[in-house]
């Protein structure tokens, strides 16, 4: 039986990209400063995150977040298993 294999660079829709940016607030909340950082930032709060978890604007402002900080962008880009430019492009679904 064959071994089927992902291609090296797929698609990605806009379904992937709420669960890209929903895994980046998840890797960005890993660390506490950083945390507190995405909150000095954004201006999102806990209870902003716990009842809007789901919410692209919310996801957006994280995708937003690691955009504008490199080595936090490449970090997250190393731990979640893709390239820097796919963070990036979810970030611009997000907006849409």
């Amino acid at each position: 039986m064959p071994i089927i294999r992902a291609p090296s660079s797929p698609e990605h829709n806009p379904d992937d990209a709420d669960a890209l940016g929903l895994k980046a607030l998840g890797w960005v909340l890993t660390e506490d400063t950083r945390a507190e950082r995405l909150l000095a930032l954004t201006g999102l709060t806990p209870d902003i995150l716990r009842e809007r978890l789901t919410d692209r604007t919310v996801l957006a402002a994280v995708l937003d977040f690691l955009a504008n900080h490199e080595p936090d962008l490449m970090l997250a880009a190393d731990a979640l298993g893709v390239e820097p430019q796919v963070l990036l492009d979810a970030r611009e679904q997000l907006t849409k």
